[in-house]
Parts: C-alpha cells; sequence; structure tokens
C-alpha cells in the first residue's frame, strides 16, 4: 500500500480500491453533477406527494394515487441511478477510462414523455 492510499479512509479504499487520485476539480464536479440529480429527485418525491395530498377532484381518487405512486417511484429511481452514476463515473476518472454512458439521461427523457402525453390524454378525457 501506498502513503497515499495510507492516507485514505478505509470506505474510500474499498469502494475505489484501484486507480489514482483524480484531479479534485473531477471529484468536486461529479459531485455537484450528483446533487443536482438528487435534487431533481426529491423534486419528483415532492411532486408526488403533492399530488396526492393538495389535489382537488380534477381526478378520481385511485388515478390520483396511481399517478402519485408513479411520480414518487420516478424520483425514487433517479436517485438510485445518481449514486451508482456517481461511483461509476469516479471509478472511471480514477482508472482513466471513457466516462460510461449516462443512462438516466434518456430513462428520464422517456419517463418526462410518457407523463406529459398521460397528462395531456387525461386532461382530454374530462
Amino acid at each position: 500500500m501506498t502513503e497515499t492510499d495510507e492516507r485514505r479512509s478505509r470506505l474510500a479504499r474499498r469502494v475505489f480500491p484501484d486507480g489514482t487520485e483524480p484531479d479534485p476539480r473531477f471529484t468536486l464536479a461529479n459531485e455537484r453533477t450528483f446533487l443536482a440529480w438528487m435534487r431533481t429527485a426529491l423534486a419528483f418525491i415532492a411532486g408526488g406527494v403533492a399530488l396526492e395530498a393538495f389535489s382537488d377532484a380534477s381526478f378520481s381518487s385511485s388515478t390520483r394515487k396511481v399517478l402519485a405512486v408513479c411520480v414518487v417511484c420516478v424520483g425514487l429511481v433517479i436517485g438510485l441511478a445518481a449514486a451508482f452514476r456517481w461511483v461509476s463515473v469516479e471509478r472511471s476518472m480514477r482508472e482513466r477510462r471513457p466516462l460510461p454512458f449516462p443512462v438516466l439521461v434518456p430513462l428520464l427523457s422517456l419517463g418526462a414523455a410518457v407523463a406529459a402525453v398521460t397528462s395531456i390524454l387525461l386532461v382530454l378525457s374530462r
């Protein structure tokens, strides 16, 4: 074990066992991106809670519950994917490999498109 490895925490050595320390600016940029995704996840979760808690009679109770659960689940998926993405990018930087494909972006785009179409259909059906 090198001197740099000895100064790293046990958790850091376990999560990032290989490679060298990247430039701190890149690590901090990766963390900022993670936090941005977490804000998005929290916004979805809050939106799902608000949809259920503060909805008027626009939708039936069962429709509102299903929509609220779906929105909260999207937030959950975004939060989990953000954590896996953060680790994956950090490992790639440490091992000097190309950055992984951002699976979360097309997934979120598809989810937004489905939500938009569903919302339009629900509004038009009233």
